[in-house]
């Protein structure tokens, strides 16, 4: 008996939610930018002197000295607790790194290069005979993800190591952080 008015209200609610109608309500609360006041004029914002990402709270600031300017909800690698230890462990690096180059061609909607290995990450990969990767990237959404299905990345460690934001977030970043800003990447 528990089981059919389970069944019941599951149909209801199904009826309730269309595909498109609960792609809609999550799409209009996929904003996972963190509440801050956005000037719609980014030339006048102050200079971006550091990045600083925290895993643990699956957040990305812009600082300008002791400022935030912007922060931003991440998403990290699939296996987001510790320090990278070698390429595939899909873990996001900790330590003190700078943002190096960009790539406007990459696989996901625009990346930002981040200047993993340091000498000591490759010592200690190359200590257990491992290789420790090297593609680490800010970056936006897959190429190719439709607009409607956004909204499925967002919150949720999908990367192979890689730190992800949304494709408008990605942009605004683009623009704010210069090549050499440095990088600061905590627990």
């Amino acid at each position: 008996m528990a089981l059919s008015r389970l069944l019941i209200l599951c149909s209801l609610l199904l009826t309730l939610l269309t595909p498109q109608a609960l792609a809609s309500d999550l799409l209009a609360r996929a904003d996972t930018r963190l509440p801050f006041p956005h000037s719609s004029d980014i030339d006048q914002l102050p200079s971006i002197t550091k990045v600083l990402v925290q895993k643990g709270e699956r957040s990305l600031q812009l600082l300008s000295g002791e400022q935030v300017i912007r922060q931003y909800r991440i998403s990290l690698g699939d296996n987001p607790l510790g320090h990278k230890l070698y390429e595939g462990d899909s873990r996001t690096p900790e330590g003190e790194y700078s943002l190096d180059w960009r790539n406007a061609g990459s696989s996901f909607y625009k990346s930002i290069h981040i200047s993993y290995p340091s000498a000591k990450d490759r010592e200690m990969a190359e200590n257990w005979g491992l290789n420790p990767g090297g593609s680490i990237m800010i970056h936006g959404l897959p190429n190719g993800t439709d607009d409607d299905f956004a909204f499925a990345f967002l919150g949720l460690d999908w990367t192979d190591g890689c730190i992800a934001v949304s494709n408008q977030e990605i942009d605004e970043i683009w623009q704010l952080v210069s090549d050499g800003t440095p990088i600061e990447i905590l627990p």
